[in-house]
């Protein structure tokens, strides 16, 4: 189960706040291939990691635009995946290659979320802090899995933390992304690179 936290102020007081802190763990099996964080998109212009697994290749966990567009995904955890639902991961790029505005996405993903297995999802645009739509995505967990996997850093033989992630939006829109990787499904060897930015009007 990965983990988002988040803590955003559209309007700070001071030049030297942020308007937007996330700090995220993806967890993955660890043999699962992938990209590091890197700019991507016909202009270099999308933030993210890349989900490489046959069929589900382009997809990704979180993202940021250069025009502001950020989004973030969890799993659902339930009982039974369904083996033959649409990759998760293209929700978060979905959202971040086109135009539309996060409240009209979110509803759109409201109508079509049964065909993926269990998610959360935050969809937002940076220039319109705060975003007005909350959507609900339940509460029925498994609790033995849940317990397994409910830790801020998960460890476990195959699988576990693989990224973490910090976002940074300052006052004055500058972005700083910091995300360290497992490198080679070791647990012990880790990549930090950070990327910034300014967000642009």
């Amino acid at each position: 189960m990965c983990i988002i936290f988040f803590k955003f102020d559209p309007r700070p007081v001071s030049k030297n706040a942020y308007r937007l802190i996330l700090a995220a763990n993806r967890d993955e099996f660890y043999n699962r291939p992938s990209k590091l964080a890197d700019f991507w998109g016909s202009n270099n212009e999308i933030l993210s990691g890349l989900d490489m697994e046959e069929g589900k290749e382009g997809g990704t966990w979180l993202g940021i635009t250069t025009h502001g567009k950020l989004a973030a995904l969890t799993n659902y955890l339930q009982p039974r995946l369904d083996h033959a639902a649409r990759g998760r991961g293209e929700l978060v790029t979905h959202f971040l290659t086109t135009e539309v505005d996060s409240l009209s996405y979110l509803k759109k993903v409201s109508v079509e979320g049964h065909l993926y297995n269990g998610f959360n999802l935050l969809a937002a645009d940076l220039r319109q802090l705060p975003d007005p739509a909350i959507e609900d995505q339940g509460q029925e967990y498994v609790q033995p899995i849940l317990n397994k996997y409910a830790a801020v850093c998960v460890r476990g033989p195959g699988y576990g933390t693989r990224t973490n992630t910090i976002i940074l939006v300052d006052a004055e829109g500058h972005v700083t992304f910091t995300e360290r990787s497992m490198l080679d499904k070791d647990p012990s060897r880790w990549e930090t690179a950070t990327h910034e930015f300014t967000l642009q009007s």
